[in-house]
């Protein structure tokens, strides 16, 4: 009896677990569940969203709640509500009001919008200028410029160009999105209407008619991450997919939209950051948090700046570089985007403490008997800059007398000198944080006595928005203050 019975009780929970398996759908790493995402998105990007939402579901087995407006509407209820976890606008002017509200995070732009004038393939009435629109009985139609990213950008267009006051007779019908009026045109309940382009490429029954006043006023799709989302690693993730470019932005294309060109998907994205030394205790917080965040890792190669340099010169491609000074980032320039200068941090000397060889100058590095070190002039940016400041100073020869040792980085000089086997070393005022209470340091005032910090991002990065977003990272208060913490100065802002 206990055979039979153990034999059915193991048939059971066989059975369980291969009903488990058939209905297991492959989760994001650090996604709870079947938790649902809420989405706020702008009506006029319906189509392509709907389609991506199905997709990443059938994939990833997450929910994806869809709330469709205008982009204006759907601004003044996250401003009530403060729930959801995502937001799509029609423009990057309701993003920046978003933003001046705290309500958003994270951007990741998806495609580009042109307004146009919608008519019926079959209508006879097909105005070629501004002016062809004010004709006697013509019936214009206007999303509604408080509600819709559409009637808001089309509004300021026409005062722009001196038409506002001579068309607005002419509009018979307010709406609240772009796809009402796209449907009265095709209803022919209105002559034309003022839509995005991409709107026209969804009907087959109507026609884009292109007008210069409006071509101007393109506007950026960009999908955010609400500040109040309860799940913002997989918020992020569903908007990176949306902003693949082997993902979302397919479907993008595919419905007529001017799609950006985005990253390579990938649910846990690996990056590669080249980094001089000196930034290390700077930034290292920053990364982790960073990857938390993002659901990704990214993988730091720290080393002097002239090693990094010949290793990229000889093919290899980080996805971006945090260079010690912009003396490096000018021989790379061809692999990396226009760089950013971040931060700022000065050469000084280290003495032992108490500066028992009275050491105050450069020059005072020449005396006899003293043992020197040095950062390497071809292996990193501190030694070709301790190099130039000494040779703008007449002192190479003489203080190279001295050195005994020449590092690739300046914390193998600050271990050597701890360890009391050298005088004094020339290294960034960065360097010095964690050993001021050990060691004594000597300010240098010379001009030359500087290093800048870039930062850049490798122009054939499969991942070139996700390192777009670890500089706005870098560049946040949070950021700023560790770099001061360590003994930089911030350097993006100042003037000359």
């Amino acid at each position: 009896m206990n055979s039979a019975r153990n034999f059915i009780v193991g048939s059971l929970l066989a059975f369980v677990v291969l009903v488990g398996l058939l209905g297991w759908k492959s989760q994001p790493t650090g996604t709870q569940p079947n938790q649902p995402l809420l989405v706020y998105c702008a009506a006029g990007l319906k189509a392509p969203m709907e389609a991506v939402a199905h997709a990443y579901e059938a994939r990833y087995g997450i929910p994806i709640q869809l709330q469709f407006g205008g982009s204006g509407a759907l601004l003044s209820n996250l401003r009530v509500a403060r729930q959801g976890d995502l937001f799509l606008a029609a423009d990057e002017s309701f993003l920046e009001l978003a933003r001046a509200h705290r309500l958003i995070a994270e951007t990741l732009p998806l495609a580009h919008l042109t307004p146009v004038v919608a008519v019926r393939k079959d209508s006879p009435h097909k105005p070629q200028s501004l002016a062809g629109l004010e004709q006697k009985g013509l019936r214009l139609a206007l999303a509604n410029p408080e509600a819709a990213a559409i009637g808001k950008i089309c509004r300021e267009l026409l005062q722009r160009a001196g038409r506002w006051a001579a068309l607005q007779p002419q509009i018979k019908v307010l709406k609240p999105t772009v796809n009402d009026l796209a449907n009265d045109v095709k209803l022919g309940t209105v002559d034309a209407a003022f839509v995005w382009d991409s709107t026209v490429a969804q009907y087959p029954e109507l026609e884009a008619i292109h007008l210069p006043e409006l071509d101007s006023g393109s506007a950026t799709v960009s999908v955010a991450v609400l500040n109040f989302s309860s799940q913002p690693t997989a918020a992020l993730r569903f908007a990176r997919f949306v902003a693949a470019r082997d993902a979302g932005l397919m479907e993008f294309t595919r419905q007529g939209f001017h799609a950006v060109t985005g990253d390579v998907w990938s649910e846990h994205p690996e990056v590669l950051l080249y980094s001089g030394g000196v930034n290390r205790l700077a930034i290292e917080e920053t990364l982790r948090r960073f990857e938390q965040r993002e659901g990704m890792t990214v993988t730091r190669v720290y080393n002097g700046c002239g090693i990094l340099t010949a290793q990229i010169r000889a093919g290899q491609r980080p996805d971006a570089y945090f260079a010690c000074d912009v003396s490096f980032m000018n021989t790379v320039t061809d692999y990396f985007t226009p760089a950013v200068n971040l931060a700022e941090t000065r050469l000084v000397i280290l003495t032992q403490k108490g500066n028992p060889k009275s050491i105050r100058s450069l020059a005072d590095l020449t005396k006899s008997g003293l043992a020197v070190g040095v950062a390497n002039e071809q292996q990193s940016a501190l030694g070709a800059l301790t190099a130039r400041l000494l040779r703008t100073q007449g002192l190479l020869e003489n203080v190279m007398a001295n050195v005994k040792v020449q590092a690739p980085t300046a914390d193998l000089l600050v271990n050597q000198i701890r360890t009391g086997s050298l005088d004094a070393v020339v290294v960034y005022t960065a360097n010095t944080s964690q050993v001021s209470d050990r060691l004594d340091v000597v300010n240098l005032s010379e001009p030359e006595a500087l290093a800048i910090q870039p930062y850049a991002i490798g122009r054939n990065s499969d991942h070139a928005q996700l390192m777009d977003r670890l500089l706005d990272t870098l560049r946040s208060a949070e950021s700023r203050q560790r770099f001061e913490q360590t003994g930089f100065r911030w350097h993006e802002g100042l003037t000359p």
